[in-house]
C-alpha cells in the first residue's frame, strides 16, 4: 500500500494557479468601449484629452467646458442662460464654472461698457497654459490701408516768416500779445502755442519797422477770406512775409539809430531807437 504507482500520469497543473486569467482575457476581448467613428466634416468641435480625461474635474464641469467650447463667439454662458439650457440647476452649474475657472479653462473678468454698465467678460481657453491662454483670438496685424488710416497725418511745415534784427525780450513779448489778440477779432485766427512760437519773430520784424501793435493787428485781420481757414497759422505766416513793410529810412546824422528797436530811456523814459536798452542821446549829452 505504501508503494507509489509510477505508471499513473501526473495531474495537470492549473495554468492560472487559481487565478481566472481566462475570464479576464474574455473581458478584454469582448468588454469595454468600442468606437464606431465617422469622420466629421461639418459642425464639430476639437476637444483635447487633457479636458475630456481630466483627473480633477467633475463630469459636469467637463461636459460644460465642451459645450462652451462649441459655442460661437458672443454666445451667453452666464449661470441663468446655462441653467435654462441644462437640467443640472444653478448650484451645480455655478460649481462647474468655478472648477473650470480654477483649472484655467475659463477666465471671467468684470468690465465696464461704454454706457457705464458692469458686465462679466468670459474667455474660454481650450488649452490652458499655452501662449495666449487659450483660444482667445490674438489681434491680427492691421492691413496696410488700415495702418495708413491709423497713422496720424504728418504736420506740414509753416511758411517762413521774417526775422527781427534785434529780437529783444520786450519786443517778442509784445509780438506774442498781438498774436494772442487776433482771435478776438475773428475766432478763426485761434492758433496753438507752437504756431505762435513760429510766428512771433515775424510780428517782431513788423514792429521794428515803426508800426504799432494796433497797426500790425489791423494788417493781419483786414480783408479775411469768407471761406474757412483750415490752417490759420499758415495764413498769418504768408501775410507776415508777403506784406512786410519796408524798413524806415535812415536819416543820418540826425537819427543814426534808425532801424534799431524802440527803447525807453532809463533817465527820462522817452522812446528812442538803439540796439540795447540804456539812456537816450539827450540824457547822455
Amino acid at each position: 500500500m505504501g508503494t507509489r504507482n509510477t505508471s499513473v500520469r501526473p495531474h495537470a497543473q492549473s495554468r492560472n494557479d487559481g487565478k481566472n486569467h481566462s475570464s479576464r482575457s474574455t473581458r478584454r476581448r469582448y468588454g469595454g468601449v468600442v468606437h464606431d467613428n465617422a469622420r466629421h466634416t461639418t459642425r464639430f468641435t476639437v476637444v483635447g484629452n487633457h479636458l475630456a480625461q481630466h483627473e480633477n474635474l467633475s463630469l459636469v464641469a467637463i461636459g460644460l467646458a465642451v459645450h462652451i467650447q462649441s459655442l460661437p463667439t458672443g454666445a451667453q454662458v452666464d449661470i441663468d442662460t446655462l441653467s435654462e439650457r441644462f437640467p443640472e440647476g444653478r448650484t451645480r452649474i455655478a460649481n462647474a464654472l468655478r472648477e473650470l475657472e480654477a483649472h484655467g479653462y475659463l477666465r471671467r473678468t468684470r468690465v465696464r461698457t461704454e454706457g457705464g454698465r458692469i458686465v462679466t467678460r468670459t474667455v474660454s481657453c481650450n488649452h490652458p497654459g499655452r501662449t495666449g491662454g487659450g483660444d482667445e483670438p490674438s489681434p491680427r496685424p492691421p492691413s496696410p490701408p488700415r495702418r495708413a488710416a491709423e497713422k496720424p497725418p504728418r504736420r506740414r511745415a509753416l511758411p517762413a516768416v521774417p526775422k527781427p534784427v534785434y529780437p529783444t525780450p520786450d519786443l517778442l513779448q509784445t509780438s506774442l500779445g498781438v498774436l494772442s489778440g487776433l482771435r478776438r477779432e475773428d475766432d478763426r485766427l485761434l492758433i496753438s502755442a507752437t504756431d505762435a512760437e513760429h510766428l512771433v519773430p515775424g510780428v517782431a520784424a513788423w514792429l521794428e519797422r515803426d508800426l504799432t501793435p494796433e497797426a500790425v493787428h489791423r494788417a493781419l485781420t483786414a480783408r479775411l477770406p469768407e471761406e474757412p481757414l483750415h490752417r490759420p497759422a499758415a495764413f498769418l505766416a504768408h501775410r507776415l512775409a508777403a506784406q512786410l513793410p519796408p524798413l524806415p529810412p535812415f536819416r543820418a546824422p540826425e537819427n543814426p539809430n534808425a532801424g534799431y528797436p524802440l527803447q525807453n530811456c532809463d533817465s527820462c523814459d522817452r522812446a528812442y531807437r538803439a540796439p540795447e536798452p540804456g539812456t537816450c542821446g539827450g540824457c547822455r549829452s
